[in-house]
């Protein structure tokens, strides 16, 4: 489902290489890579988005059927960041082990402790049956994907953006991030279906538990197209030259630390959006609109196409204006945004579906080089860990509460406060930034 627009991205991007006369001695190119830190990301981009769909659809009704249904979707919303939280607590356990074990038996416990997680939710018994006990099997289960995932770091988008050719580092670095809309429209291309197919008792019976079963499907092939890449000899020999392993984290902390903070803050505008736009505002229209689900999921998907090819296009300005400026304005623009919210939203149905796809299209522009900014601001020894964390602490900051705390201030404050969220996580971006460019850490090449 994902290989078109990757195969069509990356072939845009580098002509393809032919003429090799021994073939176990190919040299590894960034259009190599791309396709594998894609299938890597759209894996994960798909569990997140299918329990956090859920988690607006599915669990107030099933596992917190004596709550109302704001108060379910909070409760779930809360469940949903646990998963974050646990994100560096399970990339700390799993560094160690990558050095002791190597990188391809990390990765397989991880996507296997991934996989057991997620199919673990489709088999949960509801609160009807069992009680409280399906909520803290929950809360457990939601802990250990995020467990999973902060150990399921492989590093190829580290060594893509080492490998990319220094006047097209923009692009590959955008190419990555093609997995959360690619992700996101399987997911709800998965629930729309499900909920425009089954009947209401059958969907909240069954059918919810089958975006789960896919969830561990895809996990299975993503682990062998990467383990395929890893643990090849060509693979081992770029990640051994290039110093892509893990660091100490100690050491990270004194030598770098304050890149790690400010790589963490840097892409916050783009990650708090990417949550915003997607989950905040399913749960939004469910519980203040009558809009039809089918509908506004279809608008969703539709925004998810538009932000692909803004990625590619975000990916070709910051090749031509540097990142740092191009992640810079395309922050400035979502604070813009940000101050239409209230207008948008409370808008009626335009108005709602025109802050839905205007929304994607900022997404894809800004989180395009969100990965970027990382990676470029460690020294080479640190690059895979510093990459790694920050990434995680990002996560956890800008996108892990977005939900929770969008739906609190949109109920209980009004929804202009969910733009005022939305600004300072823009001012956080280009707080780091500016800080960063006086440091010389986030370079704009």
């Amino acid at each position: 489902m994902s290989s078109t627009p990757i195969q069509a991205a990356v072939a845009l991007g580098v002509p393809s290489h032919t003429g090799h006369s021994e073939p176990h001695s190919l040299e590894i190119t960034p259009s190599d890579i791309s396709v594998g830190v894609v299938v890597g990301r759209t894996a994960s981009f798909f569990d997140m988005f299918v329990f956090g769909i859920a988690c607006a659809l599915v669990f107030p009704k099933v596992f917190f059927p004596n709550a109302s249904e704001l108060d379910g979707m909070l409760y779930a919303f809360a469940i949903f960041a646990l998963g974050f939280v646990a994100q560096p607590i399970g990339a700390l356990f799993f560094l160690p082990v990558q050095r002791h074990y190597g990188r391809a038996t990390k990765l397989t416990i991880a996507l296997f402790i991934l996989g057991s997680a997620t199919v673990g939710v489709a088999f949960l018994p509801g609160y009807a049956s069992i009680g409280g006990a399906s909520i803290l099997a929950l809360c457990v289960l939601r802990i250990g994907q995020g467990f999973a995932t902060g150990g399921a770091w492989d590093g190829l988008a580290s060594l893509l953006a080492m490998k990319a050719p220094g006047h097209r580092r923009g692009w590959y670095a955008a190419i990555p991030q093609l997995g959360a809309p690619i992700g996101f429209i399987c997911a709800a291309g998965l629930f729309l279906y499900l909920w425009s197919s089954l009947t209401s008792q059958e969907f909240f019976d069954w059918g919810w538990r089958y975006p789960f079963f896919a969830a561990f499907a895809v996990n299975v092939v993503a682990l062998f197209a990467r383990l395929r890449l890893v643990v090849s000899p060509e693979y081992r020999a770029e990640f051994k030259q290039r110093e892509l392993a893990p660091a100490p984290i100690g050491k990270l902390w004194d030598a770098q630390g304050k890149y790690m903070v400010l790589g963490a803050f840097a892409p916050l505008a783009s990650y708090a959006l990417l949550n915003l736009v997607t989950i905040f505002t399913l749960a939004w229209v469910l519980l203040y609109t009558q809009y039809s689900l089918t509908e506004f999921l279809s608008v969703q998907i539709v925004g998810a196409l538009v932000a692909i090819p803004c990625m590619l296009i975000s990916g070709w300005v910051a090749d031509k204006l540097g990142r740092r400026i191009t992640l810079g304005l395309f922050a400035a623009a979502i604070a813009v945004y940000s101050g239409w919210t209230a207008v948008l939203l409370s808008g009626g149905r335009f108005g709602s579906y025109l802050f839905i796809l205007i929304g994607f299209a900022l997404l894809g522009f800004s989180h395009a080089l969100s990965s970027g900014a990382v990676t470029a601001s460690f020294r080479r020894e640190f690059r895979y860990t510093g990459a790694h964390f920050s990434s995680d602490l990002s996560w956890l900051i800008g996108a892990g509460f977005a939900p929770v705390v969008a739906l609190w201030l949109a109920s209980w404050q009004g929804v202009g406060y969910v733009g005022l969220y939305l600004l300072s996580g823009a001012v956080c971006t280009l707080a780091a930034l500016w800080v960063s460019r006086r440091l010389g850490g986030l370079p704009n090449s």
